[in-house]
């Protein structure tokens, strides 16, 4: 079942850092069969209370592979670049069976 990564960049403490990061981490993520489906862009909050600051979205095949590139020993050095720039949230899933996925 298709499987989501989902961070949400609450707070930026070193700008270059991140930057050095983004520049960096599309190709970990395809090497690990990932893909970007959203980054940043303004969220508005319909209902209940504000949760996203600045999301990200990764697609993966499974759960399984999702948590394979967050753990992985070649992602390692990337992560604690971006845990030393920023401050973030960050959610795996995987999709349920559903009719509403069908079409």
């Amino acid at each position: 079942m298709t499987a989501f990564a989902l961070f949400d960049n609450v707070e930026v403490t070193d700008p270059a850092k991140l930057a050095e990061y983004s520049a960096r981490v599309r190709e970990m993520v395809e090497k690990h069969g990932g893909r970007y489906l959203a980054v940043g862009g303004q969220a508005d909050t319909v209902e209940g209370e504000p949760v996203l600051t600045y999301p990200v979205l990764i697609e993966f095949p499974d759960l399984e592979t999702a948590h394979r590139w967050y753990d992985a020993p070649d992602y390692q050095e990337l992560k604690a670049l971006r845990q030393s720039g920023s401050r973030a949230n960050a959610t795996f899933f995987e999709t349920a069976p559903s009719d509403l996925l069908a079409g």
